[in-house]
C-alpha cells in the first residue's frame, strides 16, 4: 500500500503540546508527544502507536515527564516509562528511541530492547505534524515524494501564514483534491465569492504531468472582484501544483491593479476510504485583512463547499472507465483528468475506484 510509505499530516503543531495527544492515520491508532522544550524552542515531537508493549494500554492517556535523564512518555496502566530523543542520548547505553527505560514496579529491572513501543517518523510542516508508517520502496516512490510537499510560502519571512481548519469532511480525500483544483465550480458553488455564474467560462493553461506530480500554468477563471479594494470583477491567473496524491497548491501572484499575492495549500489526512481530514495553510503578501477575516473567509468558502463534495456519488474518486461508475468530462477538466492519471500512475488504492 503505497499510502503508507507517504508523509500524511496529522494534526496541528500547536496542538502538541504537555500532554499525550491521540490521532488516527490509515486505520493506525497513534500517540503524538512532545519533549519539553529549551530556551523557548519547542522540543522534538515523536509519533508512536498508542498502544503500550506491556499490557495494551493506550500511551496517549499517560503523561509527559522531563527526566532527570530526558524526556519520558508514562504508560497510565502501571507507569512504564520509554524514553524519547534526549533519554536515548543521555542514557549511560545508548538505547532506540521509544525504548522502556523505567519500570516503578521493578525499579532494578533493566527492559531488554523488546521492551519497545512501536516508533513512526514525525516531522513538523507548514504548521502542521506529518507523520509515515513505512519506510518508502524507492522503486515505486518518486524522490519528491519521500518527502512532506513543500511550501515555499510557509518559511518566507516576507509572508504572513495562516493555518485554517481543521475540517472533517464526509467524502474521499482525493474528491476534495480534485475540488481544489476545479475552476470551473467557482460561479455556481462561490457565487459572488469567488466567480459568477453569467463569467463561467475557465481557462484550463498548459498542464505538466510527471513521476513527481502535476503543474497547471495560466489557469484563469473570473472573479467579481480580484482583491479587497478592487471596484470590478476580472479574469484572474492562477498556478496550481499536485506534489502528493492528497495535497494540492494554489498561486495567485500580484498583477498590474491587483497588489496581493495569496498562496494556499491543501493538505489532508486521508481517515478511509469515505472520510478525510483537511488543513489550508494560508500565506499571503500584500493582505490587509488580519488573520481571523483570512480564517472566516476560508470557513465560509469551504461551508459551500462542504455539501457539494459529500453529496458526490461514489464517495471514492473513479479515476477509470472500469470502475463501478464511470465519470464523464469537459475540456474544462484538464487538470483534474491529470491527477487522475497520476493517482493511477502511483497506484494509490485509498479513495478511489
Amino acid at each position: 500500500m503505497i499510502e503508507k510509505q507517504l508523509w500524511h499530516p496529522v494534526t496541528a503543531s500547536h496542538m502538541v503540546r504537555d500532554a499525550p495527544v491521540a490521532v488516527e492515520l490509515l486505520g493506525k491508532p497513534l500517540v503524538l508527544w512532545r519533549e519539553p522544550g529549551h530556551e523557548g524552542a519547542p522540543g522534538v515531537v515523536h509519533a508512536w502507536a498508542d498502544r503500550c508493549p506491556h499490557r495494551g494500554a493506550s500511551l496517549s492517556l499517560g503523561r509527559v515527564l522531563n527526566h532527570l535523564h530526558g524526556a519520558r512518555l508514562e504508560c497510565p496502566y502501571h507507569g512504564w516509562q520509554f524514553g524519547g530523543d534526549t533519554a536515548a542520548q543521555q542514557a549511560v547505553v545508548p538505547v532506540a528511541v521509544g525504548r522502556c527505560v523505567h519500570v516503578p514496579a521493578a525499579p532494578v529491572f533493566e527492559p531488554p530492547a523488546s521492551h519497545c513501543a512501536t516508533v513512526f517518523e514525525a516531522v513538523e510542516r507548514h504548521g502542521l505534524v506529518w507523520v509515515r508508517l513505512q519506510r518508502p520502496d524507492r522503486t515505486r516512490v518518486p524522490a519528491a515524494l519521500t518527502e512532506p510537499p513543500a511550501f515555499e510560502p510557509w518559511s518566507d519571512p516576507l509572508w504572513r501564514q495562516v493555518l485554517c481548519g481543521p475540517y472533517e469532511v464526509n467524502t474521499s480525500a482525493p474528491r476534495l483534491v480534485e475540488n481544489f483544483l476545479d475552476l470551473s465550480h467557482f460561479g455556481f458553488v462561490h457565487e459572488g465569492w469567488l466567480g459568477e455564474r453569467s463569467h463561467a467560462q475557465v481557462e484550463t493553461g498548459r498542464v505538466e504531468e510527471g513521476a513527481d506530480g502535476l503543474v497547471a500554468h495560466d489557469c484563469k477563471a473570473w472573479q467579481p472582484r480580484a482583491y479587497a479594494g478592487a471596484s470590478e470583477g476580472s479574469f484572474i491567473a492562477y498556478r496550481y501544483t499536485v506534489p502528493h496524491p492528497f495535497a494540492a497548491v494554489l498561486r495567485k501572484d500580484a498583477a498590474e491593479g491587483d497588489p496581493v499575492s495569496n498562496a494556499i495549500a491543501l493538505f489532508i489526512r486521508p481517515d478511509s476510504a469515505a472520510s478525510c481530514t483537511a488543513w489550508f495553510a494560508m500565506a499571503t503578501l500584500g493582505d490587509l485583512s488580519d488573520d481571523e477575516e483570512l480564517r472566516a473567509f476560508q470557513d465560509a468558502v469551504f461551508a459551500q463547499d462542504r455539501p457539494i463534495v459529500e453529496s458526490q456519488v461514489p464517495k471514492t474518486l473513479p479515476i477509470g472507465q472500469d470502475g463501478p461508475i464511470a465519470e464523464v468530462h469537459s475540456p474544462a477538466d484538464r487538470m483534474s483528468s491529470a491527477y487522475r492519471r497520476f493517482l493511477a500512475r502511483l497506484g494509490v488504492s485509498l479513495g478511489v475506484c
